[in-house]
């Protein structure tokens, strides 16, 4: 899985989307009071905090980020790893009350967006909870979807979409590889 099939987003299509993803939500939660952006760990937490940056700069405010660990809440934990790697949510804030815009990186089964709505219910009562992706490839084996997509993607389940993004790496893009 060392090639790469193709670059579905490079980094200007990555920061459009990411800015058309922000004007959404500032429009849909009538601007940034009691919003707060939490990132799915790992690659959501990067792309909640540009989504809060944008937001800022749209709106003049700042808006709080956290990020949410979900390993414990998966459906699949003992099928992905037997040694799993717990990473710290971070919510310095209060969730009652808000509205909450949870970011991943991409939406597959549901699985990933069902267990953090698990994880999230343990932190406290939001008003709402949205979802804010960078890309949908579909094959959902759960009935959620994205309130906010930057891209939709019709892949095969041969094949992976991975987001490339700092931290993690030193470039930004959407990437497609096959399994084999």
């Amino acid at each position: 899985m060392d090639h790469c099939k193709a670059v579905l987003m490079n980094d200007a299509a990555v920061a459009r989307a990411l800015k058309r993803i922000s004007h959404e939500i500032v429009e849909r939660n009538n601007g940034a009071e009691d919003l707060c952006i939490i990132g799915i760990r790992r690659r959501g937490v990067s792309l909640a905090r540009i989504i809060a940056d944008n937001i800022a700069q749209i709106e003049g405010s700042t808006v709080p980020v956290g990020a949410l660990d979900i390993t414990f809440y998966r459906d699949d934990l003992q099928l992905t790893s037997p040694n799993p790697v717990i990473r710290e949510s971070r919510l310095p804030f209060s969730v009652d009350g808000r509205n909450v815009v949870l970011v991943d990186d991409v939406l597959y089964t549901g699985r990933t967006a069902s267990a953090a709505l698990d994880a999230l219910k343990d932190n406290g009562r939001a008003a709402t909870v949205q979802l804010a992706v960078l890309v949908d490839r579909g094959h959902r084996e759960l009935p959620i979807r994205g309130d906010y997509v930057g891209k939709n993607v019709p892949t095969s389940r041969s094949e992976v979409v991975k987001v490339k993004i700092p931290p993690f790496e030193d470039y930004t893009a959407v990437e497609l590889f096959d399994l084999a």
